[in-house]
């Protein structure tokens, strides 16, 4: 768990060192310079007026003393920041459970936050409102308002517009799965990230606050310094709100997308997950075994296949229990076939099985579905037929299973001993020759004296350097959309933004935005700017695709059958463009991924 927090905690510095964090650093700024620039304490944003001091600000500094006038004034950059990490985790954690029980749009909470900060923005430049907007948190404290509110408020608007950067890092927090469960890891991790967004904007926030201190220009002004600072808030929110800071961040170096791929908080969240409260019964021990181990540990029995909806590759359909296979080194794969990372994988899966299944090796391809097609058996089947599946595969269709191990990833391996223990367990792509010499290790010790093969030569194909992160189209998990006032479960006509940034999804013509897919009506398109070297799409429905990347028509792909993954784009280095897809009606689109 340490591990963990400081890889979370680590991941939010570099998001806030990151170009993301360019659309509310001006206002961080301005509003830790404006809080510290002549206003004193018994009033909200500002208590002076063409540089009269108000008489229940001199009662209150009269109370207090100067001293402590002086440290509140220093404190509140920190109640702005404090503010951002507030409502940044609350969205991060409960954002999209909370909008969509209410039945709003997924940009309801971002243009809340803009409109809050035009609030704000006023406020500066009107005294007054700036008292009423800090009043409901003053009777909350039962205090007047001091400045600390009004800078808290502040903060708030700016954690909702800010929460697109935690894209990365939600996608490890949420965990890519059918049931989006938030537990205590969970929590810990946003609370971790959030400290780590927070160094980097206390620095500026602070700056700003100490030059103001110093600064007798801006003391001798600071009724101006407001006004400056309340139009500087106002063309930021307005700014925002038509994303004009995209180009920017997408001309800016990526030094930090590969921090903020949450790739290694991913894997330690699955390593950790079971470790906190509610972790189901029997199986504790498969905490013990760190998906970076490089030897054998013994994690305890293994679990056995539970509530199976049906059997592939086996006789008649028959089921297996793990007691039938006692004697026999087991490796359990959880996969679905639309998935990338696990058709990466299963080139070396299946290799180990044509060279190790003579000597007493199994492999069990638990496929437990992401997308509501993937629980049509039927699908499981010929797909499985499509990859090359040969080795037995348990139709894991109600979770049964995947929580029986407790488990939350694709592809995760847990590799059994002849005794019916779990020896080893590995999380997401790479670590082949690892896991296959740990096989080989536990088939010597089952057959004393056998004479294994050489070992399998096939090549790793695990992405390394940027990346961008997983994109889904469907309203439930479209955190890269940037389309405003997404219209749920009917059609309805968008447009493209005036830019796109890197890591943006964006939709024009005609579509049908459901939970997981968006299916296409007339003149529908879609664009992505993405960093990678391949990149695959979800589809199904049947009609076809044209693929342009920068402009330029590169492909056209016919999309038919059972919903399954295409290969949109393929390079031999890693790219940045814009891909466009012109796409016929019917096509539904599901989920963007990259090699």
């Amino acid at each position: 768990m340490i591990e963990l927090l400081t890889i979370g905690f680590v991941a939010g510095v570099v998001c806030g060192i990151s170009p993301c964090i360019l659309p509310v650093l001006p206002v961080i700024l301005v509003a830790g310079a404006s809080a510290t620039s002549g206003a004193r304490p018994g009033t909200a944003l500002t208590t002076t007026s063409g540089g009269a001091t108000s008489h229940r600000a001199l009662e209150t500094e009269a109370v207090d003393g100067p001293e402590m006038n002086r440290w509140r004034r220093q404190a509140r950059p920190v109640w702005v920041v404090a503010g951002l990490v507030v409502s940044f985790s609350v969205v991060v954690l409960a954002g999209s459970e909370i909008i969509s029980a209410l039945g709003l749009p997924q940009e309801f909470l971002r243009d809340a936050g803009i409109i809050l900060l035009v609030v704000v923005g006023v406020s500066f430049l009107f005294p007054p409102l700036s008292v009423l907007l800090e009043r409901p948190f003053a009777r909350v404290s039962a205090r007047q308002p001091n400045g600390d509110a009004g800078a808290f408020v502040v903060g708030l608007a700016l954690g909702l517009v800010f929460v697109p950067c935690a894209g990365p890092i939600l996608s490890a927090i949420t965990v890519a799965g059918a049931k989006h469960e938030v537990g205590w890891t969970a929590v810990f991790l946003t609370a971790a990230f959030g400290l780590g967004v927070a160094v980097p904007l206390l620095v500026v926030a602070v700056a700003g606050s100490q030059l103001a201190q110093r600064a007798s220009a801006l003391r001798r002004h600071a009724s101006r310094v407001r006004q400056v600072s309340g139009v500087i808030v106002l063309i930021m929110a307005l700014t925002i709100g038509l994303n004009s800071f995209s180009s920017l961040q997408k001309d800016l170096p990526g030094y930090t997308t590969v921090g903020q791929t949450g790739g290694q908080v991913r894997r330690q969240l699955a390593a950790v997950e079971g470790e906190n409260e509610g972790r189901k019964p029997g199986v504790a021990d498969l905490a013990k075994c760190s998906s970076t181990a490089t030897s054998l540990i013994n994690c305890g029995p293994a679990p056995n296949f539970t509530g199976i909806t049906a059997w592939l590759n086996t006789p008649g359909g028959q089921a297996l229990s793990l007691a039938q296979l006692r004697g026999k080194v087991v490796l359990v794969d959880f996969w679905t076939y639309s998935c990338i990372n696990c058709q990466r994988t299963l080139p070396h899966v299946e290799a180990w099985y044509r060279d190790y299944a003579q000597d007493g090796f199994v492999i069990v391809g638990v496929h437990t579905p992401e997308f509501n097609f993937e629980h049509v058996v039927s699908n499981v089947r010929s797909q499985s037929a499509a990859l090359g599946v040969k080795y037995p595969v348990a139709v894991d269709d109600d979770y049964k299973t995947w929580d029986a191990y407790d488990n939350e990833y694709w592809p995760a391996d847990y590799l059994i001993d002849a005794q019916g223990d779990v020896r080893h367990v590995s999380f997401g792509e790479g670590g082949y020759s690892d896991t296959e010499s740990l096989i080989r290790q536990l088939l010597v010790a089952a057959h004393p004296g056998i004479v294994l093969p050489s070992a399998t030569d096939v090549p790793n194909r695990t992405p390394a350097g940027e990346l961008s992160p997983e994109t889904y189209v469907g309203y439930d998990q479209a955190q890269y959309l940037l389309n405003s006032n997404v219209t749920e479960g009917a059609p309805a006509v968008y447009q493209f933004p005036s830019s796109l940034p890197v890591g943006g999804l964006a939709l024009a013509g005609t579509w049908d935005e459901g939970a997981e897919e968006a299916t296409a009506g007339p003149n529908a398109q879609m664009e992505l700017g993405f960093v990678a070297e391949d990149v695959y799409l979800v589809m199904g429905g049947s009609g076809s695709v044209q693929v342009s990347i920068n402009g330029e028509s590169t492909k056209t792909i016919d999309v038919a059958g059972v919903p399954k993954l295409y290969t949109l784009f393929e390079a031999t280095s890693t790219t940045t463009a814009q891909l466009t897809l012109t796409v016929s009606p019917g096509v539904q689109a599901y989920d963007f991924t990259f090699g």
